[in-house]
């Protein structure tokens, strides 16, 4: 008998989004790999001590290294990348149903640290992806695709980045000036008769005079 599978999207779901991810998931193990709580002591300057909770210092260099490993040089692109990938969740300990931050967010958080600091970061977390035989020491001309490592690495695959890591932040830098959103100007609630001008010539000469203009 030919069967049809019928969905029905269900309103309560038990789910658990660490069982979904397979052990040797690449992500999953980067992410039990990757001890990356020295960066709140090292950006703690940058960051005032009043007002709204910014990004976590460890989430933007978290999707900073997705970026560089997926070879996505938007942000726009790469918030839309890790949303539909479950292991690159789990990496950023984010859960299926909390949303990811604005991809605006990205760009504003890149620019709050001065650039020297920015890649001495972000080559340092670069550098323990190495160590840890998670990533290749060197890069070549493939996609971002894993590839096979050696047998040194007991069959588990690492990645291979497209390009230098310098040539890849400077792209994400031109991307993000063109993927800047356009803030719409306010609209005009004001009733039409309050819009314009009503006063008479001779007021507005009194209003400049008084002004000293």
């Amino acid at each position: 008998m030919q069967g049809k599978k019928d969905y029905q999207e269900k309103l309560y779901i038990s789910f658990q989004l660490s069982d979904r991810i397979p052990t040797d998931n690449f992500y999953r193990r980067l992410k039990e790999a990757l001890d990356l709580n020295f960066l709140y002591k090292l950006t703690k300057d940058y960051y005032g001590e009043e007002g709204q909770k910014s990004l976590d210092p460890v989430v933007f260099f978290k999707l900073c290294l997705v970026g560089y490993l997926e070879n996505i040089i938007s942000d726009r692109s790469l918030m839309n990348h890790c949303s539909m990938r479950m292991d690159i969740l789990y990496f950023l300990n984010y859960d299926v149903d909390e949303p990811l931050p604005w991809y605006s967010t990205l760009s504003r958080t890149r620019n709050l640290f001065p650039r020297a600091l920015f890649e001495q970061v972000f080559d340092r977390v670069l550098s323990m992806c190495v160590d840890e035989g998670m990533v290749s020491g060197h890069t070549q001309a493939v996609d971002s695709a894993p590839v096979k490592a050696n047998a040194s690495m007991d069959g588990l695959e690492l990645k291979v980045p497209a390009s230098e890591l310098q040539s890849h932040l400077e792209k994400v830098r031109q991307m993000s000036r063109i993927d800047r959103p356009i803030r719409k100007a306010k609209e005009n609630k004001a009733p039409e008769e309050q819009r314009k001008i009503t006063a008479t010539d001779r007021e507005l000469k009194e209003i400049k005079s008084r002004n000293g203009l």
